[in-house]
């Protein structure tokens, strides 16, 4: 976990809601020389609040859902900005009384204090491109969603199961067969929804391949040089990690992507591995497709996954692949080079 230390004259805490957001600044010697409310509609009276102290200050807030306007607004006037981790800043949620006034000061104070988890603050020229792939994302889950349901209104009626419906070819006639009238038209209704995500998903793949290979040809390439990654995974590794540079080294990579788990020890006693859903979920999802579909590409690998498999067990042995692949890949991008099966089997 990495923590904002630079040193400034002023420290201001931002407490971000949907219409209101309030501010907290501190010297450096911790005494409050703001701190006040203000609607997220009228930015410029933030700014006129802040104008005494912007020659050395640093605004922070937390890793909200809304914090893509702040980060840009702060920038554009070029004062230092950073987001906070929101599952590391536990200390601001702590507390007997906790308020918007006593949030922001917390804030305040951790970043004058050094002690200001930092989140990373995603770039604003390519922030929508990596939502738009995450919509995609959202799609696809919900066709899925119809294509399951389709199923069980079979299942309801004691039918047998349609298979092979994702394509369009095998859905005639499927659904006639139920006795009830309503069953027929839930039936229909999933299938004009599966049209409608078909043509979306189409359209956005369509959209975000052709970008990729306008913006970032190379990575975009050298990522699909790994046998199992297609386009829709090389386009989440590639918008998701954003920068290899922004890793100090391997470790805090495959952490980032969930692929190694956290401890907690005391007085030489283990006391088990939270903090799973600290990382990427994205990235983990790319890792755990990308290692089935590498196993039945490669004969290699698929001797190697056996061969885990009798040592470990099969949830163990996927694990290990899917390390050894993230490995692989932080090299292949940190040395612009393409992926070499040799150094992956070793």
């Amino acid at each position: 976990m990495k923590f904002y230390n630079n040193s400034h004259q002023f420290y201001c805490g931002v407490d971000l809601h949907a219409k209101t957001l309030h501010a907290c600044v501190v010297d450096a010697n911790g005494d409050k020389v703001l701190h006040k409310n203000f609607q997220c509609q009228e930015p410029n009276v933030f700014l006129d609040a802040i104008e005494p102290f912007r020659a050395d200050l640093v605004v922070g807030c937390e890793s909200t859902f809304n914090w893509y306007w702040l980060a840009d607004f702060i920038g554009e006037q070029r004062i230092p900005f950073i987001l906070g981790h929101a599952l590391y800043m536990k200390a601001i949620h702590g507390g007997k009384t906790k308020s918007d006034a006593i949030d922001s000061e917390k804030i305040a104070r951790l970043i004058r204090g050094g002690n200001f988890p930092l989140a990373h603050s995603y770039p604003k020229e390519h922030r929508a491109t990596r939502d738009l792939l995450r919509r995609r994302t959202f799609l696809v889950r919900r066709r899925a969603e119809a294509l399951t349901h389709i199923q069980m209104v079979h299942h309801q009626h004691n039918l047998p199961k349609p298979t092979n419906i994702k394509y369009k070819a095998n859905r005639n006639g499927v659904g006639d067969q139920l006795p009830s009238e309503h069953a027929r038209l839930m039936v229909d209704v999933d299938f004009r929804l599966l049209e409608a995500y078909d043509t979306q998903i189409s359209r956005l793949e369509l959209e975000l391949t052709k970008a990729a290979k306008i913006t970032h040809p190379q990575i975009y390439y050298r990522l699909t040089t790994v046998p199992g990654i297609g386009p829709v995974l090389a386009l989440t590794l590639m918008h998701e990690i954003e920068s290899i540079k922004r890793f100090p080294g391997v470790g805090n990579f495959l952490s980032y992507c969930r692929l190694v788990k956290g401890s907690h020890t005391s007085a030489g006693k283990n006391y088990g591995s939270p903090g799973a859903k600290m990382g990427n979920a994205y990235l983990r999802w790319a890792f755990g497709e990308a290692i089935c579909i590498l196993k039945r590409e490669s004969p290699e690998v698929r001797t190697l996954g056996e061969r885990l498999e009798k040592k470990h067990g099969k949830g163990r042995a996927m694990n290990i692949l899917a390390v050894k692949l993230g490995r692989a890949i932080f090299y292949m991008l940190r040395d612009d080079r393409a992926f070499d099966i040799q150094l992956y089997l070793r």
